[in-house]
């Protein structure tokens, strides 16, 4: 990572036309594998952007963690502090709370015990069986929010 810019990983092509179809499903009400759609506020639109995530619980707690580094949705949930996840007609409004890098270890080791067969190319090497040294490493490219229900 470059200390001039923080990482984010663009999807190709592929996962780009992949992620608009798990995100539609979602909205149709299938999940994959516990995937929802994301909304959140644009911080400059104003407009509800949507992307597909993978919430993930930890301890009793939710979070939505970005495999990706800095994205679009990571910028905009820091501007608008919430969002709505939707599977179908089921929408949960939420508010969120970024992670200090300190607090992400065990979020991160579980949610690649979990996602890590899909996100794994975004991880530089780092998986679930990695050393705390190497997971704490890449924390600072991988913006965790820890979710809190609202409706």
């Amino acid at each position: 990572m470059s200390s001039s810019s923080p990482y984010y990983l663009k999807g190709s092509p592929m996962t780009v036309r992949l992620n608009g179809i798990v995100g539609w499903l979602a909205r149709h009400g299938l999940s994959l594998a516990g995937s929802a759609e994301l909304s959140v506020r644009g911080r400059r639109s104003g407009a509800l952007q949507r992307v597909p995530v993978n919430p993930h619980t930890c301890a009793g707690e939710q979070y939505l963690v970005s495999a990706r580094g800095h994205s679009q949705w990571v910028r905009n949930m820091r501007a608008a502090g919430d969002g709505e996840l939707r599977v179908g007609r089921k929408v949960r409004a939420f508010t969120a709370v970024e992670l200090p890098d300190t607090e992400k270890l065990p979020i991160l080791r579980t949610y690649l015990e979990k996602w890590g067969w899909e996100v794994k190319q975004y991880f530089a090497g780092v998986t679930a069986a990695s050393s705390d040294a190497e997971i704490l490493a890449i924390a600072p490219d991988h913006p965790v929010f820890r979710i809190t229900v609202t409706k």
